[in-house]
């Protein structure tokens, strides 16, 4: 399907997949994706699994109605919640108030969320993240729509796009990449290969 990525093969399962998550990209703990905290395993109570490329976009490009029906109807959508390449750790606060909120750039520095570096935009329906995490946003999101055949608007993957180049693949990034193989059975191309997103 995809020009770069391929699309996981391995599991159809959700709750298998955040058993897989935990278990094995995360079990050594790592940094949540939104305010950059250090955490160890589900067993943190603020912490929950973020997808990068929101469900609710997911079901409204394959047509398949709600969450629950199409997890019930479309093989499609239970590959795609199960891919581990779009799925990161994140405060509960955060992700709840991110839900399928587009990416963005915000004016100002108005912290609604103590000190993270976090802001949104109810008005507009965006978010703004760190710094520190919008390389993996960015990739993230371009794994999905490569291997999925899923729509990022041109003005946004223009803004994705820049944020890869800021924020460059590190070794954290490389061996979640790893340690998701391991798991999947798949990489993202776009950890390996930086410069194929300019391609993309």
């Amino acid at each position: 399907m995809g020009r770069f990525n391929s699309a996981q093969q391995q599991s159809d399962d959700y709750q298998q997949a955040k058993r897989l998550f935990w278990s094995h990209v995360y079990k050594k703990g790592e940094l949540s994706l939104y305010s950059r905290e250090q955490i160890v395993g589900n067993a943190h109570r603020l912490v929950n699994i973020e997808h990068v490329y929101p469900m609710a976009w997911v079901t409204n490009s394959l047509k398949c109605g709600d969450r629950d029906t199409c997890r019930r109807y479309s093989d499609a959508f239970n590959q795609i919640e199960a891919d581990l390449h779009n799925m990161y750790p994140a405060r509960k606060d955060l992700n709840y108030v991110r839900g399928c909120l587009q990416f963005g750039m915000i004016k100002g520095e108005e912290r609604n969320f103590s000190d993270f570096d976090f802001e949104v935009d109810m008005q507009k329906r965006v978010i703004e993240p760190t710094l520190a995490s919008r390389g993996n946003i960015a990739r993230a999101m371009f794994y999905m729509a490569d291997a999925y055949d899923l729509n990022i608007f041109s003005r946004q993957r223009r803004m994705l796009k820049s944020w890869h180049e800021q924020d460059p693949v590190s070794s954290r990034e490389q061996k979640r990449n790893d340690a998701i193989e391991n798991a999947q059975g798949n990489r993202n191309h776009f950890i390996d290969y930086p410069e194929d997103v300019d391609r993309f």
